[in-house]
């Protein structure tokens, strides 16, 4: 028995209904996929940040100025003569610059100065100059052990102290090291981008 051609049309038309509505579930799907892989990679990757840039400019915290003396009193030629007192050691009146270095590129080009100082209390502060880099998701300013430049993925093995979030890709500003941080054996500063593990670039400490 012979189907009618009418009948094999609207098998084929169906079919190829089918065929279509198919694939245009498996398009939509497709597409949120490659929506959803765009949206997390740049939040990851946060790519705007290539054309962005900041700048922050602070001075070196002021030393407190010193109250002026009491003048001496008369002295009286029939009163004794006290003991002479050595007088206390005096506090440096001005930051002191323990170490510096320049600013080598690494995962993107980088320059400016650091510097070490420890501050007229006896803290220290760490110290970046003319510092002109790039801007990137999660950038933390370290110390580290571990000398700067060459492979970045060192830095992770070393002894490092995290100063936080860098303020600015440009400028000159400064970070308080935490109270009691032994310095020993912290010979450079690495900008580092700790959601990729990746080193903008590093200055030594000498």
């Amino acid at each position: 028995m012979k189907i009618p051609r009418s009948l094999n049309s609207l098998r084929s038309a169906h079919r190829l209904s089918s065929v279509i509505r198919t694939h245009k579930i498996l398009a939509a799907v497709a597409g949120v996929a490659v929506l959803s892989m765009v949206v997390v990679g740049a939040v990851l990757f946060q790519p705007w940040r290539i054309f962005t840039s900041s700048s922050v400019y602070e001075a070196l915290p002021a030393v407190p100025g010193s109250a002026s003396a009491p003048a001496p009193a008369a002295a009286n030629p029939a009163a004794p003569s006290p003991a002479t007192a050595t007088p206390p050691p005096a506090a440096p009146a001005a930051p002191v610059i323990l170490s510096s270095g320049t600013f080598l590129s690494q995962e993107h080009e980088t320059t400016g100065t650091a510097r070490l100082v420890k501050l007229p209390d006896g803290s220290h502060l760490l110290r970046l100059e003319d510092l002109a880099s790039s801007d990137g998701p999660d950038v933390k300013v370290w110390l580290s052990s571990l000398p700067a430049g060459g492979d970045w993925f060192k830095y992770r093995s070393g002894r490092y102290v995290d100063l936080g979030a860098v303020k600015a890709t440009h400028g000159s500003h400064n970070y308080l090291l935490p109270p009691g941080t032994d310095i020993t054996g912290l010979t450079s500063v690495v900008l580092w981008c700790d959601r990729f593990s990746v080193a903008f670039g590093s200055a030594p400490l000498t």
